[in-house]
């Protein structure tokens, strides 16, 4: 029989390290991250924490059959693994965050934006540290000034209501003719654009709207479809306009087109600016060049 070798530390030095079964060194937080994969249809109790696809960690907030960590925030909350820094991976804090938005409505969580990430992998995460948050800051920046400071979430002249619904379209307006209004962080409006991201997102918007004003996962997810793969009345998509350097004005062009851009509407093309620049204050890094359109 081999007999089992203990090792005794001073207690400066136990603090700061530990070992592993087989006796090799590692570093306490690594060793905190060693949760199991999620699994789909796996039952999990409350409290229990894993490692979503997107390599970030979640903990069951609510006992669940095995429900998207990135779904809904019901079941599951972001988890900070290793017990220090962002446990997001996101290039905002929820301290920034909350520092953009003080007046914000409860409904746009900052777990509910972090849940939506896994979504766009690439946002906010492409090109150096300073594109990565020139882009966080546009996007927020924008997504701000079309819900006054993160305050609406639905379109507030209900008279448009009725006329965001194309009949003309083969799939028609099957939750209601006055049911596809502007909704989530972007507005999103019109039949069309609630089927075409819920295909893109795997959610059935066409049918229920009202989850982009009900669920805060996916009213962010609706926010980021556009900004990753919509041209809108632009020549590019937004993210494409933060990471290849043509820079933030070109996300309001995409945004609102001529309606503001080219003399449309210049004060509020400097409202969007001046939050963009106050954004990327709080982030710690510079505007970039062609902030208007």
């Amino acid at each position: 029989m081999v007999s089992a070798l203990v090792i005794f530390l001073p207690a400066s030095s136990a603090s700061a390290d530990t070992f592993r079964a087989d006796g090799s060194r590692a570093d306490r937080a690594a060793m905190a991250c060693e949760y199991p994969a999620w699994v789909a249809g796996r039952w999990y109790n409350a409290g229990d924490i894993v490692r979503y696809t997107d390599g970030n960690y979640y903990r069951a907030e609510h006992e669940n059959p095995g429900y998207d960590p990135v779904i809904s925030t019901w079941y599951w909350e972001p988890f900070n693994c290793g017990g220090g820094g962002n446990p997001t991976g996101f290039v905002v804090s929820e301290a920034q965050f909350n520092q953009m938005f003080p007046g914000r409505n409860p409904f746009y969580t900052y777990s509910g934006l972090t849940a939506a990430l896994s979504a766009y992998p690439g946002f906010a995460k492409t090109g150096g540290d300073t594109v990565m948050r020139q882009e966080a800051a546009a996007f927020l920046a924008n997504v701000g000034h079309e819900t006054g400071g993160l305050v609406h979430i639905v379109e507030q002249n209900s008279a448009n209501y009725p006329h965001y619904c194309d009949w003309s379209q083969p799939f028609g307006c099957p939750a209601g003719q006055a049911m596809y209004y502007g909704r989530g962080p972007i507005q999103l409006s019109w039949n069309y654009n609630y089927k075409a991201a819920g295909d893109a997102l795997g959610i059935d918007l066409l049918n229920n709207p009202r989850l982009v004003e009900t669920d805060a996962a996916v009213a962010w997810k609706t926010a980021l479809w556009f900004w990753n793969t919509q041209t809108g009345a632009g020549r590019m998509t937004p993210h494409n306009a933060m990471v290849n350097g043509s820079g933030f004005g070109e996300t309001i062009r995409s945004i609102n087109g001529s309606i503001e851009c080219n003399g449309g509407n210049p004060g509020q093309v400097q409202s969007r600016i001046n939050s963009y620049q106050r954004f990327v204050q709080i982030l710690g890094t510079t505007p970039g060049n062609n902030l208007s359109c």
